[in-house]
């Protein structure tokens, strides 16, 4: 069988154009649509707040929408064991949060925490010591009398088991060798209710619980480097004598078969996204910390915070 010179030339042409689609395919501009952000919590909480503060940069930047979409349950778990049936070319991004992707498979989940290709860290929650306007206890070192002098009478609030809050309250116990009473709550808006209305001495919760709610709360010490520049007055856990830094932390994972250069664009995108000004300044007055920890420093920041959370976590009693 021959092929005849025009029907050569019209395949030729065909496989030139099918070449030239491919080329461009992979010199495309990442993205190229919208992109949805799905929150693994309900609209209101900070994942939430957070998306809305990135989402006109990253419109910005991309030229781009951010399509933030609201899919909860599991304290996260929910969508983290969704995160690998999603598209994987880069356009659906998850928001993840430390230390529960560390703990909720640990714990019975059904995700393992190292299929999560996570791309970026973009900030701390710090932790933080608030009691009452009016609460005798004027200073940490009042509480700590207390906790001291009387084992188990000082209570705290704190977001659930095995959380940032929850893993703190562990913490400062075992290096005061005292015990205090930990209720977790179905989230900060609750464990604040509680303290709020006296049914609870302290809260172990963050710094962006001492600016939602200064007027009826107030911060004992702050679980960062140096004090914070909302809450000038207040000292950091190390200046009173505890090398105590950390909180919340959150950051962006896609499913684990997406292109690591689509994995490593995001990560630049949401570094970008950071070191916005108004940006961070609107973080900066809602009590947020800044942190870009990029693709390649991801696998040190797992083990670094792998490191932290498991031994208190056995502490407790949640995991083996």
């Amino acid at each position: 069988m021959t092929i005849g010179r025009t029907s050569f030339i019209g395949l030729r042409t065909a496989i030139l154009a099918l070449c030239l689609l491919w080329a461009a395919s992979l010199n495309a501009e990442y993205p190229e649509k919208p992109v949805e952000y799905v929150i693994p919590f309900g609209a209101g909480g900070e994942s939430g707040v957070t998306a809305r503060l990135q989402q006109p940069v990253f419109q910005k930047l991309t030229k781009r929408d951010l399509v933030i979409k609201y899919r909860p349950g599991g304290g996260g778990a929910v969508a983290w064991s969704q995160l690998n049936e999603m598209m994987d070319d880069g356009h659906t991004i998850v928001g993840v949060n430390f230390p529960h992707i560390l703990l909720q498979p640990l714990r019975g989940a059904n995700y393992r925490t190292e299929d999560l290709a996570v791309v970026h860290i973009f900030h701390y929650t710090p932790h933080a010591i608030l009691v009452r306007e009016e609460s005798q206890y004027k200073t940490l070192a009042d509480l700590i009398e207390t906790m001291n002098a009387k084992p188990g009478k000082v209570s705290f609030s704190g977001s659930g088991r095995g959380t940032a809050n929850h893993l703190a309250q562990v913490w400062f116990d075992e290096r005061l060798r005292a015990k205090s009473a930990y209720n977790g709550f179905k989230g900060t808006a609750a464990a604040v209710a509680a303290l709020i209305d006296e049914r609870v001495d302290a809260g172990w919760v963050y710094t962006t619980t001492g600016v939602k709610y200064s007027r009826k709360l107030r911060m004992l010490a702050v679980a960062m480097d140096k004090r914070h520049a909302k809450f000038p007055n207040v000292p950091t856990f190390r200046e009173l004598g505890y090398d105590f830094v950390g909180g919340a932390y959150r950051g962006i994972a896609i499913p684990n078969t997406t292109p690591e250069d689509i994995q490593i664009k995001i990560s630049e995108i949401f570094a970008k996204i950071g070191r916005d000004p108004a940006y961070l300044a609107k973080k900066a007055a809602l009590g947020y910390v800044p942190l870009s920890v990029g693709y390649k420093d991801i696998p040190a920041f797992m083990t670094s915070r792998r490191v932290e959370y498991l031994p208190l976590a056995r502490e407790a009693g949640l995991i083996d």
